[in-house]
């Protein structure tokens, strides 16, 4: 790599407004998980007419670019994720959804436009590097199965040696990038639950076996697995998020649905959980008479990071933003579909901070409100190209 730092640095603020255009656009312009056929094809074009890409459609809804340098060398993937979430946008902005009932409330679009701004960048630099970067545009992030493990089952990791991603982060102030060091996100399982009891007329319980009261002491019960059957200093979260049942005052249900989630990092701890569950369920349900349906699904593996590629990441970031950019953030009990990239090579995520209540950019993700200060964008360009070409060269 022959460029020197300002002229690459020149190169990206030419593309800076470009890049708040394509966020714009990809904002009014929403899709859903599996859904992203528009978002896709406005990539595949954008990526097009920067020329110097090699590109390829891996499955129906996302896109991979390829920036083959002038010698041989390493493969360094940056990954971005496109869609968007069954919310109706409540944000008076003149970009704001313009597809009812979908939006892009998690920063997928901003995402997206970082990597593409990335891309015009070093496609222009194309004959200065030695090796190649792979761009990977992934569909469906936010629907299990996931968009990943379909890109990496049709082979867009062949190759890799290094993966890289961001996600813009509403919690985190503006100015700030957010760097963890090994398990950095959580495994997001789920479970579904149907408590079957005997309906009946609500002025004669002892008549029925009352599916709410029985699902209600499940419900409490399943908080003890957390504070009494597992390691207090182990992570995990099971949260009940979903309870339906009944139809009006005077009848009591003859079953009732439960949902909900649980979060953790352990893999031993994570094939667990779910035997203690059913163990409390089968428990209770059998104390009163009543029956039960469990499934219990696993979501997506923890985002644990790599060490070296963490220090790689830190660096740049030192180096573009100064130390005090760098917040050494604790894992979350959040899930991210990045990790199916990070069990093929080595691989590292962060966060780039784009909260700022000035901008009113403080309201959490999958919020209907929910907004980012475009000036992380810029960030974002920045620590990918960066990066990139420093994993490239490492």
């Amino acid at each position: 790599m022959t460029a020197t730092t300002n002229s690459i640095q020149a190169i990206i603020d030419a593309v800076k407004d470009e890049v708040i255009t394509y966020r714009r656009y990809l904002h009014q312009n929403p899709e859903l998980s599996f859904e992203e056929e528009k978002t896709s094809q406005y990539i595949y074009d954008q990526l097009q007419s920067f020329g110097n890409i090699e590109l390829t459609r891996p499955t129906k809804t996302s896109v991979v670019g390829r920036i083959i340098g002038a010698a041989p060398g390493k493969v360094v993937a940056i990954r971005a994720d496109m869609d968007a979430l069954p919310i109706q946008e409540e944000n008076d902005v003149e970009y704001a959804s313009t597809n009812p009932g979908v939006m892009h409330a998690c920063g997928h679009d901003g995402h997206t436009a970082m990597l593409l701004g990335a891309a015009k960048v070093l496609s222009s630099l194309k004959d200065q590097l030695h090796g190649e970067i792979r761009l990977l545009f992934q569909h469906a992030e936010e629907l299990f199965p996931g968009g990943a493990e379909e890109m990496v089952q049709a082979g867009v990791m062949d190759g890799v040696d290094t993966v890289i991603g961001a996600h813009l982060w509403s919690p985190l102030e503006i100015g700030k990038i957010g760097i963890v060091y090994g398990p950095m996100m959580a495994s997001p399982d789920t479970f579904y639950l149907t408590v079957n009891g005997k309906g009946g007329h609500a002025a004669l319980p002892h008549q029925t076996v009352d599916s709410i009261a029985v699902a209600s002491q499940v419900v409490t019960n399943l908080q003890h697995i957390v504070s009494r059957n597992t390691d207090p200093l182990d992570n995990l979260v099971l949260s009940v998020t979903k309870f339906i049942g009944g139809t009006t005052h005077n009848v009591i249900p003859g079953s009732v649905e439960i949902c909900g989630t649980v979060r953790s990092f352990d893999p031993d701890l994570r094939k667990e959980v779910p035997k203690l569950m059913e163990r409390v369920i089968k428990g209770i349900t059998e104390a009163h008479g009543a029956a039960y349906e469990f499934n219990y699904e696993f979501g997506y593996r923890p985002v644990v990071n790599d060490a070296r590629v963490t220090e790689v990441l830190e660096a740049t970031v030192a180096e573009v933003y100064g130390e005090e950019a760098i917040d050494k953030m604790k894992p979350n009990m959040g899930g991210e579909d990045f990790s199916a990239f990070q069990q093929v090579t080595e691989g590292s995520f962060f966060y780039i901070g784009a909260g700022n209540p000035e901008k009113n950019a403080d309201f959490p993700h999958h919020h209907a409100r929910f907004e980012i200060d475009e000036e992380s964008l810029e960030k974002g360009v920045n620590l990918f190209v960066y990066s990139a070409i420093k994993l490239l060269e490492a």
